[in-house]
């Protein structure tokens, strides 16, 4: 069956408009060739001259040729960004987060994403066992780089455990396939306490190292243990002496690696840091930070940001300045608030008048052992901000709100929480230029 693409806008003064295409119509082919999904779609409208059949809204079908210029695009938008359908995950992870939710809370929360096509379009981490050889195929005809792959372990057999997936171990092959055609992959590696950590770790970094240059880096990062955990694999979080053998190994290869190839490749997200009591390592470790998303070097560049910002306010002469006066108030996770503490103190020197409160917010919703605020909660910052010296105005990062969207993980919003903190909450970037620029603005 012929799949249709229903478009959902034209773009004003576009080739789609001129051709009068319409909201409602549907696309059916390009060039005669028809189109699975977006990625179809953006390399057969790549050419100078194509074909473009489409159907419109009475039925009537429509053989339009277009010529353009070379990447010009139609200006057309689809119902679904994907044209395709999302792929669930077949999976049953030991480490899943999805499956450590609390119930009742909205239904998109628990949707199990792992689809190749989302890594490229969202940098989303996908474990390859969804991917069938056409999937792989048309990664390499298209050249799609990069894939952001979730290793977890290089060992088949215990790949197939910790995925509950027979099919798992098998499905690092295609690594292999995805390699020697040039396609260039980051990896991750959640790392489970007597599953996949130790001599684990250590061979999983030493066959992933035989995949470099194509392979640019992998993230270590610990599995995150929510408290509702009831029924599933007993998983324990790991401690400071654990985090500080996790670390040493990790930067073990990353002198190996640096030495042979010239890049770390291997990374501890900051948590490991964090947990063992170490500083963080220095910018130039962090090969461009390409791991940010999972968290590795998130800190280490705020940090840097925030200096830099600050040298600039001085150079400005915006800063030291008495007349900047105020109070205000910042609310952060356990992870980072030790550095978001130091940062305000900082401020305040340079402005005496100005004060600012700083609140780390422990993860009631989700569990202790969750500490980055990207998985705080409204009720959680009410219930822990109530009473408390706020100021004229709370700064949150923007991390805690789900993308796009001035809600809250458990549905709060933030009008809710400024009506019930009674204080205007501002919402900053996750860089330490808008930090600093946040708290200055008068």
């Amino acid at each position: 069956m012929q799949k249709t693409h229903i478009i959902k806008k034209v773009l004003p003064g576009s080739i789609a408009e001129e051709l009068e295409i319409e909201p409602g119509d549907k696309l059916l082919a390009i060039n005669a060739t028809e189109i699975e999904d977006i990625f179809d779609y953006q390399f057969l409208i790549q050419d100078i001259y194509i074909e473009v059949l489409v159907e419109k809204l009475d039925g009537e079908q429509w053989l339009l040729e277009v010529d353009k210029d070379v990447d010009e695009d139609l200006g057309i938008e689809f119902e679904s960004g994907l044209m395709d359908e999302y792929r669930h995950c077949c999976n049953k992870c030991v480490f899943c987060f999805i499956d450590q939710m609390p119930p009742g809370m909205r239904e998109t929360l628990y949707f199990k994403d792992d689809d190749s096509r989302l890594s490229f379009l969202q940098g989303n981490y996908v474990t390859l066992t969804n991917m069938s050889d056409h999937d792989v195929e048309r990664i390499c005809r298209y050249h799609l780089s990069p894939i952001n792959i979730s290793f977890q372990t290089m060992n088949p057999e215990l790949r197939c455990r910790m995925l509950n997936n027979r099919f798992a171990g098998e499905a690092l092959k295609k690594v292999d396939t995805l390699n020697q055609a040039g396609i260039r992959m980051n990896g991750q590696i959640v790392l489970c306490k007597g599953l996949n950590d130790g001599a684990e770790l250590e061979y999983s970094i030493q066959e992933l190292m035989k995949y470099i240059p194509n392979l640019e880096s992998i993230s270590v990062v610990p599995v995150g243990l929510t408290r509702f955990r009831e029924g599933l694999y007993p998983l324990e979080p790991f401690d400071g002496q654990e985090a500080a053998r996790v670390i040493d190994l990790i930067e073990s290869y990353q002198k190996q690696c640096y030495d042979k190839y010239g890049t770390h490749f291997v990374h501890a997200s900051d948590e490991w840091y964090i947990l063992a009591g170490r500083e963080l390592p220095e910018a130039e470790r962090y090969d461009g930070y390409l791991q940010l998303e999972n968290g590795v070097g998130m800190l280490r560049l705020l940090l840097d940001e925030f200096k830099e910002a600050m040298e600039e306010k001085r150079s400005q002469s915006v800063i030291p300045n008495p007349g900047i006066k105020g109070e205000l108030s910042i609310a952060t996770g356990l992870l980072a608030f030790p550095y978001i503490k130091r940062m305000a103190e900082e401020l305040m020197q340079e402005c005496v008048g100005l004060q600012i409160h700083v609140y780390p917010i422990t993860n009631r919703f989700f569990g202790e052992n969750i500490t980055v605020s990207g998985l705080l909660t409204g009720q959680d910052l009410e219930a822990q901000l109530r009473g408390k010296p706020l100021g004229e105005r709370l700064l949150l990062p923007e991390n805690v709100l789900r993308s796009g969207e001035d809600v809250f993980l458990d549905d709060m919003t933030v009008g809710e929480l400024e009506k019930a903190l009674q204080v205007p909450v501002n919402i900053v970037k996750s860089s330490g230029c808008e930090f600093v620029q946040a708290i200055l603005e008068q």
